[in-house]
């Protein structure tokens, strides 16, 4: 029995559901997030269980509590051992006591350069909400002020304490599950070190490079974890680890992790099979069973890396992966889907197991490749590059791994010469599509050339000339090129002599060319440019539906460029709409708690060349930061 909020009322979940339970609404908190009506839906359902998924109310104690006292079976630890770990930092004295080595916090009054870098964090929750980096400490009172800001939007507490940052440092978790009979099972560890904005990205199982020693001190640890607090039900230990080996708790996630296909595939259990059977009362087998082979999970976000992770939303037209064995798709969309701006914009967890890691790694890559998805901007071409990477392959990964490789994960220079030659199959395609619109000989005299204009996602605007000539396709700007055959869904070039396939779909005037060296998105534009309403260069627009969330300036203030002048929360992320330049803000069309769509004009900075007051409050600006209910997870 699923429940369902207004714009999942047609989601795969819920069509595939026995029954559905409507919660009116569309924001997580008059839905989800509303413990009074999901455990009135249960009832009301006939249910005799709840299991809470992975986010939202998953790790609140109340929900759980709330549960129990209406008499139905709670799919999770004990309340008692979620309020355990709710609070970072009680659960960090809480593990200590515990023989758990844990990261010493850093008092901010007494903190010095020798402890910078500092990581802020809200204790009441994670997922980078709450969450700032500081590297100077002139800088440490603002970002703590922002971070409690943050906390208490997000997590209804102000609490934030400082920690050592280590920037090279690798994310390891030990996946547990425990019954009510004294069993623990720690079942390996997983790397989850490839993240953005402090979120996963690539996780995998076993996490490469740890010798055995290692291993078993931190299946020790997660399994000291668990037992200090009474724990049942699945759970996730994880840890810090240190370039010198030293590892340390971070925190405990008190329920499955989205991250837990991979431990399934390398250990052959159904965990939430076993989540079921351990609610029920069940006793787990005194050993875990062993792991073989390697899994690596990729997140495929909507999102543009090259945007800032700018999440997108709409309508994705196709979304369908290779066949093959050993792949595995867990995902909440399908062709058709529409992707809005209130959930988390993970569309799908594409997971592959090989016997070796290398293996894994090889077939992971070449899946999200060959994956057609079509109708928004996606992670795909990142996660790609960032799995064939030589240091990943060379299992040097850690935290700051997609920044320190940033300039290699762009576009490669083979990606930007295709373009032009998808920008030709997506003419040539078009022109098939239409009876007569591409001859099959040629003409007796001269033809005028074919012109069709694009736009890529980047931006790039390319312009397709060609004719049909007695000898056949002839293409400006495309020398060595020859049409073997053409239909409105595939092309076939000859280039240089080799054989290219590109296959072509068009969606609501975007050409998708797909072929094994890759995939375009190209916007089909009029041959003629049409005029365009021209903006005030100081013209803020939304670049994405959203909220306001928070304003970080008045009307008449002096703003330098880049300073936030507000915040905008868009599927779980907040995003700073910044000043473009040094001015004064005459207009702010947005107030706290609106709703604005895509390319709604927000503000109006009016440029100045005098420099701006220095008596002027700035807001810190701070990288934006996700705001899930995952806790780095």
């Amino acid at each position: 029995m699923a429940v369902h909020s207004d714009p999942d009322a047609d989601a795969p979940h819920v069509r595939e559901a026995d029954s559905a339970v409507h919660l009116p609404g569309a924001a997580p908190g008059d839905t989800y997030l509303r413990a009074d009506l999901l455990v009135k839906a249960a009832l009301a359902a006939g249910a005799d269980a709840v299991h809470p998924g992975y986010g939202f109310l998953s790790e609140d104690p109340a929900f759980a509590r709330a549960v129990l006292d209406a008499g139905l079976t709670w799919v999770g630890p004990p309340p008692g051992a979620m309020a355990a770990m709710g609070s970072k930092t009680a659960a960090k004295q809480l593990m200590a006591a515990a023989g758990v080595p844990v990261l010493a916090p850093v008092e901010p009054s007494a903190a010095t350069e020798a402890d910078l870098p500092l990581l802020v964090k809200a204790a009441a929750g994670g997922g980078g909400r709450g969450m700032r980096v500081v590297r100077r400490l002139a800088d440490l009172t603002g970002e703590l002020a922002a971070a409690a800001a943050e906390a208490v939007a997000a997590f209804g507490s102000p609490e934030v304490f400082c920690e050592p940052y280590l920037p090279t440092g690798r994310h390891v978790e030990v996946q547990l599950l425990a019954d009510g009979h004294g069993t623990v099972w720690a079942l390996g560890e997983r790397d989850c070190s490839l993240q953005r904005r402090h979120q996963k990205v690539i996780e995998e199982t076993p996490a490469p490079g740890l010798d055995e020693a290692l291993r078993v001190e931190l299946s020790r640890a997660a399994t000291a974890a668990a037992r200090a607090i009474g724990y049942t039900g699945a759970g996730t230990a994880e840890f810090l680890l240190a370039p010198d080996g030293r590892f340390f708790f971070l925190e405990m996630n008190t329920r499955l992790q989205v991250e837990h296909p991979v431990t399934e595939e390398v250990t052959g259990l159904d965990l939430v099979a076993l989540q079921l059977a351990v609610a029920e009362g069940e006793r787990l087998p005194a050993e875990a069973p062993a792991a073989r082979g390697h899994a690596i999970e990729a997140r495929l976000y909507a999102e543009d890396p090259a945007a800032d992770w700018q999440p997108q939303t709409g309508t994705l037209h196709r979304i369908d992966f290779p066949a093959g064995t050993d792949l595995r798709i867990d995902s909440g969309v399908e062709s058709g889907s529409t992707v809005g701006i209130h959930y988390d914009a993970m569309l799908a967890k594409v997971i592959v197991w090989a016997p070796t890691r290398a293996a894994a790694a090889r077939r992971l890559a070449d899946a999200l490749g060959r994956a057609r998805i079509h109708g928004l901007v996606t992670n795909r071409e990142l996660l790609v590059r960032a799995l064939r990477h030589p240091a990943f392959l060379a299992g040097q990964v850690h935290t700051a791994f997609l920044t320190e490789h940033a300039a290699e994960l762009r576009p490669a220079a083979q990606e930007k010469r295709d373009l032009p030659l998808a920008a030709l199959a997506a003419a040539l395609a078009d022109a098939a599509a239409r009876p007569s619109a591409l001859p099959s000989g040629w003409r007796n005299l001269p033809s005028q050339s074919q012109i069709k204009r694009y736009r890529a996602v980047d931006g790039t605007e390319l312009e397709v000339s060609y004719r049909i000539t007695r000898d056949g396709l002839r293409a400006d700007r495309y020398p060595g090129v020859r049409l073997l055959s053409a239909t409105g869904q595939r092309v076939v070039l000859a280039v240089d002599g080799i054989r290219r396939t590109i296959e072509v779909a068009v969606h609501a005037g975007t050409a998708y060319c797909d072929s094994p060296s890759g995939s375009f998105a190209l916007t089909v534009l009029p041959r003629f440019p049409e005029p365009v309403e021209q903006r005030d260069p100081g013209a803020l627009l939304a670049p994405m539906p959203g909220t306001v969330v928070r304003l970080g300036a008045a009307v008449g203030e002096r703003v330098t460029a880049g300073r936030p002048l507000l915040w905008l929360e868009a599927m779980k992320m907040e995003h700073q709409v910044v000043a473009p330049v040094d001015g004064v803000l005459a207009e702010l069309r947005a107030t706290t708690g609106q709703q604005v769509d895509l390319g709604a004009l927000l503000a109006v900075v009016t440029p100045t060349a005098e420099p701006p007051d220095a008596t002027v409050p700035t807001t810190p600006a701070g990288p934006a930061v996700p705001t899930t209910d995952e806790a780095l997870t």
